[in-house]
């Protein structure tokens, strides 16, 4: 830290924040307005990594991939105008997908704000409705009390991203900070705690069941609740489904574990929610990818909602018991009340078997029916067939809980989520709210920045991966050896899926190639050869293993181009805004 009333510059003092706040790197694109930043970012560089991204929006999904590895805030940096805009859509889905992060960029002097001037972009106005709070700073006394004030908004509560616009002139000026200034934030309150009356009502819809059934997402990782949500299924025998946000929230492995629900999720996760007399939904918005049609989701039973963020409660669906309070300390508290219920001496030993046994015969029943299925080929390689034996070859290394998945958006997205199996939580993201093509690869180099001794995959399609593929020079450059396991059909895949459901076929410029006659175009190992990274193609099934291995060894970033047919669909399917009823099973 600065000593104690030395003069410094607004950029200085920023940076000094970013270190006081326990900030390791930064992912920072410069540009005229955010000069100062990066100036004063070459002064602290023994204490802070500034990562060069090729892209802003690199840099913001990178932010996002060291956030949701590691449950810290991620830190991006843009200069204004066009640098600032290329955040937005790095911003939405991290609104969307609660993943806390602090977006920083410069703005033009403060006294030609609103002229035009050049690069100049009102970006606070731009991305008013996509962050969870803004700020334009134009005192440079305010900036500690601003960033102290951005960090733990972004952290707290339910997690989201804060952008702090600075002008240049205020980079510039310079002063004596108070670096330990009081925040002034009226009306936010973001600890927030179930009642021991409320959670005996749970406890009590739980006892009146027979047929309960947990419905977990994302908000059991943002709380870090996964270990409390373990204690409870061991103590309570309730089955769990996870959102694609949920997976690794509950072990895949576990007996009571259904896997995904929702428009790709497992049939018998679906069929069970269908039938369920109690939904425990923990840490979710019901989304309408996991409800279909709303007014037909669980609707034969009772439904508790719990979670942090009172804006989400009853917003697309009613609860019978809704409930506003951090999951973790909810199901904390929970445990609590069960072992103390069980300590007393006139508890019932009934208690000790699953008295739900029914109720999981049934579901077994469903699941030995309806597993998830493909029809393997020996003439091509399947994507889902690649996906699982990727998970296989990490699992026979015993690197499951050391290996980090990330994902593009698409068929190959679902299918990640379908066939490789999450036992641990923040060993897989993907942009699941806004569904964002091009999260992938950037996301998989925040993460292998936070992570340097894990392994990084990025499960990608041609589509999703060219949106960002600048980034490669990035981890090559800083080192950050990624993997892509690029599933490449030549088409916008699930564009296609949907042209073939419900418009008979007709392609509508979903073709990526350069003619059905022609070579796979592009050619992904030569670029990924040109940014001096790994890379190799395959076509035949004989050429998986050998070359998931090469590409798992690899000591820089390696792309695995995996050529697959373009007419898989990923299935199951509820198609949107209809029911489980209406499913399309493989």
């Amino acid at each position: 830290m600065a000593t104690e009333n030395q003069p410094q510059s607004g950029a200085d003092i920023l940076v000094q924040c970013l270190i006081n706040h326990g900030v390791e790197v930064v992912f920072a694109y410069p540009g005229g307005a955010s000069m100062p930043i990066h100036q004063a970012l070459t002064r602290f560089s023994t204490k802070l990594r500034t990562i060069l991204p090729r892209h802003e929006q690199g840099g913001g999904f990178m932010a996002e991939g060291y956030a949701r590895s590691t449950g810290r805030v991620g830190v991006c940096i843009a200069t204004s105008g066009p640098g600032a805009t290329n955040f937005v859509t790095c911003l939405a889905d991290a609104k969307m997908d609660s993943a806390p992060v602090v977006a920083i960029t410069g703005q033009v002097t403060t006294p030609v704000i609103g002229t035009n001037a050049f690069q100049e972009t009102p970006i606070i106005e731009v991305c008013r409705a996509i962050t969870k709070h803004h700020y334009l700073v134009t005192r440079a006394e305010d900036l500690p009390r601003v960033m102290k004030e951005a960090f733990y908004i972004a952290s707290t509560g339910r997690p989201g991203p804060v952008i702090v616009d600075v002008p240049k002139d205020i980079q510039n000026k310079v002063l004596v900070a108070d670096y330990d200034p009081p925040m002034n934030l009226p009306g936010y309150r973001p600890d927030r705690r179930a009642s021991r009356q409320e959670l005996e009502a749970v406890l009590q819809a739980i006892r009146a069941s027979r047929r309960p059934i947990i419905y977990a997402g994302g908000g059991i990782i943002a709380a870090g609740a996964t270990p409390q949500l373990r204690a409870f299924v061991d103590r309570t025998g309730i089955p769990v489904t996870l959102t694609v946000h949920g997976l690794g929230g509950f072990p895949s492995d576990h007996f009571l574990c259904l896997q995904m629900l929702g428009m790709h999720g497992t049939v018998f996760a679906n069929y069970a929610i269908n039938e369920a007399d109690l939904l425990l939904a923990l840490g979710v918005r019901f989304d309408d990818r996991v409800t279909g049609k709303v007014s037909e989701f669980a609707k034969h039973g009772k439904i508790v909602h719990i979670d942090i963020d009172p804006s989400e409660i009853n917003k697309n669906k009613a609860a019978d018991l809704p409930i506003v309070g951090d999951i973790r300390l909810a199901l904390q508290d929970l445990i609590q009340i069960l072992d103390e219920e069980t300590a007393k001496p006139s508890a019932s030993k009934k208690g000790q078997s699953n008295p739900y046994g029914d109720w999981i015969r049934r579901i077994e029943e469903w699941r030995e029916q309806e597993p998830l299925r493909y029809n393997d080929r020996d003439d091509a390689v399947m994507p889902q067939y690649a996906i699982e034996r990727l998970w296989q070859i990490i699992r026979d290394r015993k690197r499951l809980d050391e290996t980090i998945v990330t994902t593009g958006v698409g068929q190959h997205q679902m299918w990640a989520a379908q066939y490789y199996h999450f036992n641990t939580p923040r060993t897989w993201f993907t942009s699941g709210g806004l569904g964002a093509m091009g999260f992938g690869l950037p996301a998989a180099i925040g993460a292998q920045a936070a992570h340097p001794f894990k392994t990084v995959v990025d499960i990608d399609g041609d589509g999703s991966f060219l949106m960002n593929i600048q980034e490669l020079a990035c981890a090559y450059c800083e080192k950050l050896p990624v993997k892509v396991m690029l599933l490449n059909n030549q088409h916008l895949g699930m564009v296609v899926q949907w042209e073939d459901r419900f418009f008979e076929g007709n392609r509508a410029h979903t073709y990526l190639g350069a003619g059905f006659d022609k070579e796979p175009y592009p050619d992904f190992v030569s670029i990924a050869k040109g940014f001096r990274c790994g890379g190799r193609s395959i076509t035949r099934k004989e050429d998986l293993d050998g070359a998931l291995e090469e590409m798992l060894d690899s000591k820089v970033p390696y792309v695995l181009d995996v050529l697959v047919p373009f007419q898989e669909h990923v299935l199951p399917m509820i198609p949107g805004g209809m029911t489980v009823r209406d499913i399309i099973k493989a």
